[in-house]
């Protein structure tokens, strides 16, 4: 049985993150063995081949602040999806107490 990749392991775990929850960049390095590689799940979120099957627009900064989106116009189009999808949000940024995504 072939062992999955570390981006296999994020997309398998950004996957899960349900309506109306985010996790971390930090988080998701985390579950996937790499506690230290939260830019490198950005640079997988910002690679997402399985897009909307994986919803990297669910993946915040680790203060709730929203980074790296780059569909139609960016942060903008992040924050309206995530409001749209019921994430609680503090002014500009995710309210990680309410909206954060427990395992």
């Amino acid at each position: 049985m072939k062992k999955k990749t570390f981006s296999e392991k994020v997309y398998a775990f950004t996957k899960q993150i349900p309506r109306g929850k985010v996790a971390t960049y930090g988080q998701i390095a985390r579950l996937a063995g790499n506690p230290c590689a939260a830019r490198a799940v950005g640079m997988c979120m910002k690679k997402n081949p399985y897009i909307p099957l994986v919803p990297c627009h669910r993946v915040v900064g680790s203060d709730g602040n929203l980074t790296g989106y780059s569909v139609r116009e960016g942060l903008v189009t992040k924050k309206a999806i995530l409001l749209a999808e019921g994430v609680v949000f503090r002014g500009d940024k995710v309210d990680l107490q309410r909206s954060l995504w427990t395992q």
